[in-house]
């Protein structure tokens, strides 16, 4: 079975990449060090490099939600923004870059969320996303009393899907009733509607993550630090899709550091690592419900914290940046990337002059300049 394009792109054979950025709506962004760059998290930090990010050319900039913070020396995430409210503001000092907000399912009753979206969508001028969580954060949404306890990862995913299909009736029908094992909407009307459906991302990369995504959302964000690791994610992805009969967007996520030679690049990434906040891992690991006596031990995942990075990244002079990136996006065959930079005022300005236009040159097609067309 062969995909069609949606409303909302065109299949990746096309040449075109989305390429967006992580807004830094915690303090600390994602380097979880005593030597990292300040970022406090604060709506003026963001609000600059929102507009540094639609001046450069990327096509999106997208906000995660986080209720509590990692603590350690450096206090990790402990001071937030609200994803929605933060991207409705930065809507609004933006022309151009699409708009992504996130909401837990667990936390956010479909009618409420539908109409959040709606209004970023109206802010916006019809450049709204929503990125859809469906919630690993035991400690996190605990302190709430909104951990729902027995309901295990396939269950978050079921509530997911009733959460998801009522937003989008609400989005397009005059009324909706619908009951589910989570939710119950009787009659329930939902206005304005968008303009159009806002765009839809989610992380669900499990089995059970990967057919959602697959069968309701628009794209996903894959898990893999190399080419070869994007490239058996992205495949897998496509293959769901396509057994399903929709195209889904596929996305990695990285963070970029930008030297002026490589030799300095891996200087600040070195010393990221020499200040590595051991409290903050802990504390990470506590919010996605492991035991203490785990704490310490080392596997894959403590491994890459401890370079101080909370994702894969790459590292580099601008030349270097750009054929990493343009290896990661053709061997990896992904529809785009969204970035994480140490310090965002001061590399967007780099990446915006001196790696995105041999990107856009490499990959001509700027998928997500269709999203509204």
């Amino acid at each position: 079975m062969t995909n069609e394009p949606t409303q909302f792109g065109i299949p990746s054979d096309k040449g075109g990449k989305d390429l967006g950025i992580f807004m830094p709506i915690a303090n600390g962004g994602w380097i979880i060090s005593k030597n990292k760059p300040e970022i406090d998290g604060s709506y003026d930090y963001n609000r600059r490099a929102a507009m540094l990010a639609e001046e450069a050319g990327v096509d999106f900039i997208m906000a995660m939600a986080k209720y509590r913070g990692y603590g350690g020396e450096t206090e990790h995430w402990n001071y937030t923004l609200d994803s929605v409210v933060a991207m409705a503001g930065l809507a609004e000092a933006t022309t151009k870059v699409k708009c992504w907000a996130t909401i837990h399912t667990i936390l956010q009753n479909p009618g409420v969320a539908a109409k959040m979206i709606a209004t970023l969508d109206q802010i916006s001028g019809g450049r709204a996303g929503l990125n859809l969580v469906t919630g690993s954060y035991k400690q996190e949404f605990s302190q709430m009393g909104a951990w729902p306890e027995g309901v295990g990862h396939d269950a978050r995913y079921d509530l997911a899907y009733e959460w998801i299909r009522a937003i989008k009736k609400l989005w397009s029908e005059d009324s909706v009733t619908q009951k589910g094992d989570y939710f119950e909407l009787e009659d329930c009307e939902s206005w304005p509607k968008p303009e159009k459906k806002p765009f839809t991302v989610c992380a669900g990369t499990s089995e059970k993550g990967m057919r959602f995504s697959a069968e309701e959302m628009d794209a996903i964000f894959l898990s893999g630090g190399t080419p070869q690791e994007l490239a058996e994610a992205n495949n897998k992805a496509k293959e769901v899709a396509d057994d399903v009969g929709r195209y889904l967007r596929t996305y990695s996520m990285m963070t970029i550091v930008l030297g002026e030679t490589d030799q300095e690049a891996e200087a600040m990434a070195d010393n990221f690592r020499d200040g590595f906040d051991e409290g903050a891992l802990e504390g990470m690991m506590r919010a996605y419900g492991m035991i203490d006596k785990e704490i310490g031990k080392e596997n894959a995942f403590t491994k890459s914290a401890r370079s101080g990075f909370m994702s894969p990244r790459i590292i580099g002079s601008p030349e270097s940046v750009t054929e990493q990136m343009e290896e990661m996006l053709e061997v990896g065959g992904t529809d785009g990337m969204m970035l994480i930079f140490p310090d965002y005022h001061k590399m967007i300005p780099v990446f915006g002059t001196e790696v995105l236009p041999a990107l856009r040159k490499r990959f001509p097609g700027k998928v997500a300049a269709s999203v509204n067309g």
